[in-house]
């Protein structure tokens, strides 16, 4: 069966996406916005949302527990704006480190296809790529492109937050789903997310294998088929010229992305 062009360009544009939370370049701009790795994370992802209350961001992200958001956004040292700021100069840094990148026409070219994809999100019920679609473009063809697979990413994840509803799937249990599926390593997410030990064991005693993998599997078709719109928008033809323009930069993406991580995303 072929991979769904949702799935297909999610693997494609996600490493862009990561290099926010990995690169060196990233990292080192950013240290200004919090004294922890959460509270930079926090300040950079929720900063299209304004200045909210951490409830509305815990809603947002989905899979965190109340007080890890709480505790990151308390320790967030600036403005919604000034990390909006710095997250862009954080990925210009990350861009300039990597090797293997297209030439300079390429990287423009890519940048307007991704973009015209993210104009064509659909909004409604998705609060973090409504959020981020309406930020202005960055004038650099890279960090257009980096805001655009933000946009699409992020409009992706609020579908499958979505759908993890509608199939019952509570946040603890979501993150025991993808440890089961073999997608992310467990210890990093329960301590990361700071998810409580007798809720990650309620969940895990809940399912049977087969019951985890099934119900794995029509979250990813459910999340695939809300997230077709922006291709379905760009056609098929440019889609898959995106796709090709895209293979290299996700591939010196993945020279400081993980292979193993949290995401879910394997190379």
């Amino acid at each position: 069966m072929a991979e769904h062009v949702a799935r297909r360009m999610w693997r494609l544009f996600e490493p862009v996406h990561a290099l926010i939370y990995f690169a060196p370049g990233s990292l080192r701009a950013t240290e200004d916005l919090g004294p922890s790795f959460w509270s930079r994370y926090v300040a950079q992802r929720a900063a299209p949302l304004g200045s909210v209350p951490s409830p509305v961001i815990t809603a947002a992200f989905g899979g965190f527990a109340p007080d890890r958001i709480a505790d990151a956004l308390e320790g967030v040292a600036v403005t919604p704006g000034v990390a909006l700021e710095r997250r862009l100069r954080g990925i210009d840094a990350a861009f300039r480190d990597l090797d293997g990148l297209p030439d300079a026409g390429s990287m423009s070219e890519a940048a307007d296809l991704a973009w015209d994809a993210s104009r064509a999100c659909e909004d409604a019920g998705r609060v973090l790529g409504a959020a981020n679609r309406a930020l202005p473009r960055p004038a650099d063809p890279h960090l257009a492109l980096w805001q655009a697979t933000t946009t699409l990413r992020e409009h992706r994840g609020d579908g499958h937050l979505a759908a993890l509803a509608v199939h019952g799937v509570s946040p603890v249990e979501s993150h025991v789903l993808k440890v089961l599926a073999g997608e992310s390593p467990e210890r990093d997410l329960r301590l990361g997310r700071r998810l409580p030990d007798d809720r990650w064991e309620a969940a895990r005693a809940r399912y049977s294998p087969e019951e985890a993998a099934a119900l794995h599997a029509a979250v990813e078709d459910a999340t695939d088929r809300a997230a077709v719109g922006p291709w379905a928008a760009l056609g098929a033809e440019r889609t898959e010229r995106l796709a090709t323009l895209l293979a290299p930069v996700t591939e010196a993406c993945w020279q400081v992305v993980p292979g193993i991580n949290p995401i879910g995303l394997t190379r």
